[in-house]
């Protein structure tokens, strides 16, 4: 499928980590009504070491600081294998919604080999 993220520099993708997001994406369309939308994405490991996917609508106009809200919440489990197929299916429900509207979009899916380095950094640093 299609990977829009941009590259995320290595230094973005630490900053992430240690916010307790491993991977996210972002994907910029149109709404309903033709205006512009913003949907991001994450995979989070939470304190408890439950895996949580995210999906927000427009947060850069949220007053929260980026941080989830209940209604963000696509998936919660122990198994990093769920928690990327989980990511991954809620990433191509709304790639295919845009390039069914003929918008291209170009967006990498998640994948273990981003996660993993940071999840072993953040286990064997801290």
């Amino acid at each position: 499928t299609a990977a829009r993220s941009g590259c995320m520099r290595r230094s973005a993708r630490a900053v992430l980590a240690a916010e307790g997001r491993y991977a996210e994406r972002t994907i910029d369309g149109v709404d309903d009504a033709g205006s512009p939308e913003r949907i991001v994405i994450w995979l989070e490991r939470k304190e408890d070491g439950v895996w949580a996917v995210c999906r927000a609508v427009n947060p850069q106009h949220r007053n929260d600081d980026g941080e989830a809200r209940p209604e963000d919440l696509v998936f919660e489990g122990y198994e990093l294998a769920d928690a990327l197929e989980h990511a991954n299916d809620a990433l191509e429900d709304d790639v295919r919604v845009l390039e069914e509207d003929g918008r291209p979009v170009d967006v990498k899916p998640f994948t273990r080999k981003e996660v993993i380095p940071l999840l072993e950094r953040w286990f064997f640093g801290r």
